[in-house]
């Protein structure tokens, strides 16, 4: 029994496939020139008028007259369908607009042909029951009815079938050329009929629920047979390869307390892609072919953002020695050095070329759209590759060239670098993400730790539950923002070797079994402006990044950074080494790109959330169009999780970091600058500087301290060093009592 039901879904399958095929192909003419398809679409609309003149007898003439003759005596009435069909053609050829609408499917032309038939039959059948065989042959003539085609059409079915039969063939027929019609539009045809039901299907659950108590489970919408999946023991082939990871979850089946997906904008259906591909096509034809580059478009991928045109490179002929001629293929990179000219020829840049596209035997030419659409966020949230993530730090990055949504697990990074010049969209793209995580976690759940030292893009999220403190603003608090999470991470570490595990899932698992220990939540640190900080502390900022992303994944702790200048002393070789998930967003050389993605491409972004992701599973970075989130949106969710917080998770006024960074330089360095100046007279910054080993902002704040302690004296101006007031007989306990932030008794 296992053998037919195999074999059952493998013909499903394979009807399938053929089904899917035919309803993706798109009916296009042969490649004309722009003065050719105009002069053919002329002489098109010429034809119709003229054998619509001659239909109509409203012109007298030899030619005209025989020919709608011979179309009368043919088709009967349908050669006034055909005349119009023919004027459709030429007007599509002529009007660029109506040949983008116009473009059915070959099954939508075989409803059309289908239904002409079933016409001109339908209007000679009477003839053939009333007249016979010999009279309805005399109507044809005549040019009524069904014409020729008709008469014959009809005495086959009537005479050799009979009239019942012939009758139900051709509803049968009637039927199978309106489904063929509509197939293109049966799915938002099929959505708008469903939209009514779904509201009485919800208001009958509310009112079973007011009255019973419990709802009503919804109907399972039935599923095409051709789009069943196999039978247990067969394989689906499909053209695409598509990894499922588990059955995606609806945003309306969520956890209580979270919020509602209707706080973000609705998501709104837009079409993308180019108005004159086609033209498109044989421009980028032409001109590889008149370098000397045969090329033809093989694919065509069209996203919000460019449009992606799959160029399958073709054959030289070389002489070798002897004479003989040889098939050459043409070389990627001939193709890769002509972008400047194919960005003339299109009279559009900047153009991208990806030599290939990784999994496919193409090479990859990236066209800008004349119009840029827009990506929301709740339309990428709402998509099945989101909701596939089974994970609450999975974050919305946009969609690509395709137009396919893209989304990733921060966890799996598990950290992000991000890069960018000012106005690419860099902030909006760390929104984003920030609503993402808003969106799927509670307070209990995940804690954040924002850095925004612009002062104008994360200071709306202030005193929302997540925070573990105030956004953090003063770049003279970052050091100490850092070092207590870093100290957060150490605690976490010493408890998860006293309970035996591994990772901070594990020790929310044992935590939830015991219920004598609390878990843990997430804790992602965001910082909007590397840059800023690595000119103020350099050696902490960098030491604290380090060994956060080296170690804070197994804790649950997670960096997103961000920064305006990618260059070697803000992005430093040891943040670089351990982020390996990147994202930048246009930039302003290829020496940054080379910094960022360590590859050039990003000097060729359009802004405006067009970003290069790299992932830390592929070689090369995929395009995407980033999402957009706008500030009502945020203001709506940062809204809603401070009307569900309670005192008790209220953010505190003095973050749990104030005084760590004084408190830290003082423990490591305070005591080895006090050995340093005794015995001496005069002591200066950069002497400081040079025997510890550190940068000149800290080596200063030192000096600060000094003075506040009264060692040293102040700072005389123009490179003079500062006097040393008491340099020998240090009490490092007194030193210790009065610190931090006391005056010298």
């Amino acid at each position: 029994m296992a053998r037919p039901r195999g074999r059952k879904a493998r013909q499903a399958s394979g009807v399938a496939a053929a089904w899917d095929r035919v309803r993706g192909w798109q009916f296009s003419l042969p490649t004309l020139g722009p003065m050719q398809r105009d002069l053919l679409g002329l002489l098109l609309i010429i034809l119709a008028i003229l054998t619509l003149l001659g239909l109509a007898r409203a012109s007298s003439g030899a030619v005209l007259a025989w020919w709608a003759t011979a179309l009368r005596r043919a088709l009967g009435w349908g050669a006034f369908a055909v005349a119009l069909g023919v004027g459709l053609l030429g007007l599509r050829l002529l009007w660029d607009e109506l040949a983008r609408k116009l473009s059915p499917s070959p099954a939508a032309w075989v409803g059309v042909e289908l239904l002409l038939l079933v016409a001109l039959v339908a209007s000679h059948v009477p003839a053939l029951l009333e007249l016979g065989v010999d009279g309805a042959l005399v109507v044809a003539e005549q040019g009524r009815g069904g014409g020729a085609v008709g008469w014959a059409l009809g005495t086959l079915l009537v005479e050799g079938l009979g009239t019942a039969l012939a009758v139900t063939i051709l509803a049968a027929a009637f039927f199978l050329a309106l489904y063929l019609l509509l197939a293109p539009a049966w799915p938002d045809l099929q959505g708008l009929a469903q939209q009514p039901a779904r509201r009485v299907v919800a208001l009958f659950n509310r009112l079973w629920v007011r009255t019973q108590g419990s709802p009503v489970p919804p109907d399972v919408p039935e599923v095409p047979w051709w789009e069943q999946d196999p039978e247990p023991g067969t394989v689906k082939k499909s053209a695409k390869p598509r990894k499922r990871t588990r059955k995606p979850r609806s945003p309306e089946s969520r956890d209580d307390g979270l919020p509602s997906i209707d706080l973000l904008d609705a998501a709104s259906t837009q079409a993308y892609g180019d108005t004159d591909v086609r033209r498109k096509v044989q421009i980028i034809e032409e001109t590889l072919l008149s370098f000397g580059v045969p090329a033809k478009v093989v694919e065509i991928n069209q996203g919000p953002t460019v449009t992606q045109f799959g160029l399958d490179p073709g054959y030289i002929e070389r002489r070798v020695a002897g004479g003989e001629v040889r098939q050459q293929r043409v070389r990627v990179a001939r193709i890769a050095n002509l972008v400047n000219d194919l960005a003339l020829a299109l009279s559009a840049a900047p153009l991208r070329i990806e030599a290939p596209v990784p999994g496919r035997p193409v090479v990859g030419l990236e066209v800008p759209n004349e119009k840029v659409s827009l990506v929301s966020l709740r339309r990428v949230i709402e998509s099945r590759e989101f909701q596939e993530i089974d994970s609450r730090l999975a974050i919305a990055l946009g969609e690509d060239v395709s137009g396919h949504p893209a989304a990733v697990d921060l966890a799996q990074m598990p950290h992000l670098l991000i890069a960018g010049a000012t106005g690419s969209g860099k902030s909006v793209c760390i929104n984003a993400i920030v609503c993402c995580l808003l969106f799927n976690n509670s307070p209990a759940d995940l804690k954040m730790l924002m850095v925004d030292p612009k002062m104008v893009e994360l200071v709306g999220y202030n005193d929302i539950p997540h925070l573990v403190g105030p956004v953090v603003v003063d770049v003279e608090q970052v050091v100490g923002a850092l070092s207590w999470v870093t100290r957060q991470m150490d605690v976490r570490y010493k408890l998860f070797h006293q309970a035996g595990v591994r990772n901070l899932e594990q020790y929310n698992l044992r935590a939830i079994r015991r219920k004598d220990e609390e878990p843990l939540p997430t804790l992602v640190v965001i910082v909007d402006e590397l840059a800023d900080l690595m000119m103020v502390a350099p050696d902490e900022v960098e030491r604290h990044i380090t060994r956060l992303a080296q170690m804070g994944r197994a804790t649950g702790i997670h960096l997103v950074i961000a920064t305006q200048r990618p260059s070697v002393d803000v992005v430093t070789g040891l943040i670089k080494a351990n982020f390996p998930a990147r994202i930048s967003f246009a930039v302003t050389s290829q020496v940054d790109s080379r910094v960022i993605l360590d590859q050039v491409g990003a000097e060729s972004l359009l802004g405006r959330g067009d970003m290069l992701f790299m992932e830390p599973q592929r070689a090369a970075p995929i395009r995407l169009q980033g999402c957009f989130v706008s500030d009502q949106e945020i203001n709506r969710l940062s809204d809603f999780w401070r009307k569900e917080q309670v005192s008790e998770e209220q953010p505190h006024l003095f973050p749990p970091w104030a005084g760590l960074a004084d408190e830290e330089e003082s423990d490591e360095l305070l005591e080895q600058a006090l050995d340093l100046i005794q015995g001496r007279s005069t002591v200066s910054t950069s002497f400081v500087q040079r025997q510890l080993r550190i940068g000149f902002p800290r080596a200063a704040r030192l000096m600060e301290q000094l003075e506040e302690q009264g060692f040293v004296g102040p700072d005389l101006g123009a490179g003079r060093g500062r006097k040393v007031l008491r340099g020998s007989g240090i009490d490092f306990d007194e030193i210790d009592e009065r610190l931090p932030g006391q005056e010298p008794g």
